[in-house]
């Protein structure tokens, strides 16, 4: 995964960006849903913050506080970054990082919607990468993140840049996608064509590791028990992550796209491959 890579993920994200997918429809819903959100938490946000994107809650296992900073990588539209705001209330910060400039500015609409956060103040987002974070040394309290980690070019960067930022004690909730077993190379190039989040994923004991190797601690990886293939709910065209994410089916890709995301997750056996997971470690405090 190389700059083109990036740059075709920066992209496709910028057209979901701009897209109608939200809460307002049932598919997306749904599958934000299935993934761990209930339906009181989607009504509490505005519904263009969610996108469908989502392989699992994280704020649901972040045991976030009042008063902590969170921070969100890959926030897309804001949807854990607004519950976050909440959970860790007036005196706590929430913030999102984003690379695709369209999700910022997506975002940041949705903040201006959220009376949550115009009464409080304390949700904010950045246009950087994850592997980059415009943030201080032992700054913040949680780091928390969703289907994104998998799309990273340089994953180890990225354990190591959460690392940084974490305040001694810190913690790492994380939902996302990790290999069970590798893919074989006809599948890959289908699963490609289907999103980036799975082709672009590494194993569990990679994560582990990785996790270990940037001085995590306590790290606890379990799969979620959701099927990949709640994403055809949505029923959205093919080439996206999920619902409407994805780096696919650019002008460089060599991937036929044709029919939808359920099309392709129906053709392939995706769940005996890869798994939405649940990450959780700590960065010791001395």
């Amino acid at each position: 995964m190389d700059q083109n890579f990036t740059d075709m993920v920066s992209e496709k994200y910028g057209e979901i960006a701009s897209s109608e997918l939200s809460s307002a429809h049932a598919g997306v819903r749904a599958v934000a849903e299935a993934f761990g959100y209930s339906a009181e938490e989607l009504a509490a946000i505005p519904a263009d913050a969610n996108m469908g994107l989502s392989c699992g809650n994280p704020t649901a296992f972040a045991s976030l506080r009042s008063g902590e900073v969170v921070v969100d990588l890959g926030c897309g539209g804001g949807l854990d970054v607004f519950l976050a705001a909440r959970k860790v209330g007036p005196t706590g910060r929430a913030i999102g990082i984003d690379m695709t400039p369209a999700m910022i500015d997506r975002a940041r609409a949705n903040a201006a919607k959220d009376s949550y956060v115009r009464e409080h103040g304390n949700a904010k987002f950045h246009l950087a990468t994850i592997d980059n974070l415009p943030l201080p040394d032992a700054s913040v309290d949680c780091v928390i993140s969703n289907c994104v980690i998998n799309l990273a070019a340089d994953k180890n960067a990225v354990f190591r840049e959460i690392a940084r930022v974490l305040k001694p004690g810190g913690r790492l909730a994380v939902s996302d996608i990790a290999l069970k077993k590798p893919l074989p190379e006809e599948i890959r190039d289908d699963v490609m064509a289907y999103v980036g989040c799975v082709a672009g994923a590494i194993s569990i004991a990679e994560y582990r590791i990785g996790l270990a190797a940037a001085g995590f601690a306590d790290v606890a990886i379990l799969e979620s028990g959701v099927s990949l293939k709640t994403y055809t709910l949505a029923d959205t065209p093919a080439g996206t992550c999920g619902s409407g994410g994805g780096c696919c089916c650019g002008s460089d890709s060599t991937a036929t796209c044709s029919g939808t995301a359920s099309d392709w997750l129906r053709d392939v056996p995706v769940d005996d491959y890869a798994a939405s997971i649940r990450v959780f470690a700590v960065k010791p405090k001395a």
